[in-house]
């Protein structure tokens, strides 16, 4: 009796360490001037690309058995079986494509568009443990600074799963911000080809098996627009079957957000396109941060194994939103 106790107790404490987070000793971030770096336990995990770019990004992004995780393009382009599609889906970001007028999230591929057309500029960054502290300057097509941000994107793993999770704090700087009521936007991530649910020969993506489900149940393309707590993406990549969770925080607003969700790969939690998504009058996401005050999201990206069972996602989330 006491053997099976002392056993019991031996599996149960050994399945709490391994559900707990590797500590920051464990998270190494080095900067190099164009990105900054980040390994686990000496493995190649991400890199945040501040510079180069439109808008931050981070990529790649190597999951569990060191699985790419999110598309190769528009950073390397003729990969086998990517898509050449919206090349402003970049990995994972955060912009959005109504903010105080300006386009952010379509990017100004031309240089031509003017002040409608904007772009993201990293203005500082600084590395604490296991975390990035960025503020970037949101810029219209003259170079004029329409808001600012403060990110604070922590990294960490649990057993072979990793996470990050991804805070942004809004700044309107001069005057009242107004962030706008579409679809396109917000907390983005384009997954690798092999997750999408379906295929498109005609555009380079040949294999297509991956699967998704949201918080409510919701599966597959009907998730789009709908509102939920996380949704999960899955599917096998080389032989390998892992998965993408992204969490909303419970604190955020208008929590359970909508997701901007295709079967083509793209995930966005979008929590102001309210027009698009329910078919009410435009205007109707419209978000007003008022001068000289703040607005705040968390969100946290899963790159774990097995379907979102296995992985006992609802289980994760909850662990997330305390």
């Amino acid at each position: 009796m006491f053997r099976s106790l002392c056993c019991a107790a031996l599996v149960f404490c050994f399945a709490l360490v391994s559900r707990l987070p590797v500590g920051a000793e464990d998270v190494k971030i080095v900067d190099d001037g164009d990105k900054a770096v980040v390994t686990i336990d000496g493995q190649p995990f991400t890199e945040y690309r501040y510079q180069g770019y439109a808008k931050p990004i981070l990529y790649p992004v190597l999951g569990p058995g060191q699985k790419s995780m999110t598309r190769h393009y528009p950073m390397q382009k003729d990969v086998d079986n990517e898509a050449s599609d919206h090349p402003h889906h970049k990995s994972i970001w955060y912009t959005h494509d109504e903010v105080a007028g300006v386009r952010f999230w379509m990017e100004n591929g031309d240089g031509k568009a003017g002040k409608n057309v904007g772009v993201q500029v990293q203005s500082a960054m600084e590395i604490d443990g296991d975390t990035i502290i960025s503020k970037n300057d949101w810029k219209n097509g003259d170079g004029e600074t329409v808001c600012s941000d403060t990110r604070r994107i922590r990294f960490g793993s649990v057993g072979s799963d990793r996470f990050i999770d991804y805070a942004v704090t809004w700044q309107a700087t001069s005057e009242d911000l107004v962030i706008g009521d579409t679809k396109e936007g917000t907390m983005g991530i384009r997954t690798n080809p092999f997750l999408r649910l379906k295929a498109d020969p005609k555009r380079g993506n040949h294999t297509a098996g991956g699967h998704s489900i949201n918080s409510e149940g919701v599966k597959d393309r009907a998730m789009w627009g709908k509102r939920a707590a996380w949704v999960d993406y899955w599917g096998e990549i080389e032989g390998k079957e892992v998965g993408i969770a992204i969490f909303d925080h419970p604190s955020n607003p208008r929590h359970p957000t909508w997701w901007h969700a295709r079967d083509y790969g793209l995930i966005a939690a979008n929590p102001f396109g309210v027009n698009h998504f329910e078919g009410k009058p435009d205007g109707s996401g419209d978000m007003v941060v008022p001068a000289g005050k703040t607005l705040s999201f968390r969100y946290r990206f899963l790159f774990h194994e097995g379907d979102f069972e296995k992985a006992d996602i609802q289980s994760r989330y909850q662990e997330f939103s305390k």
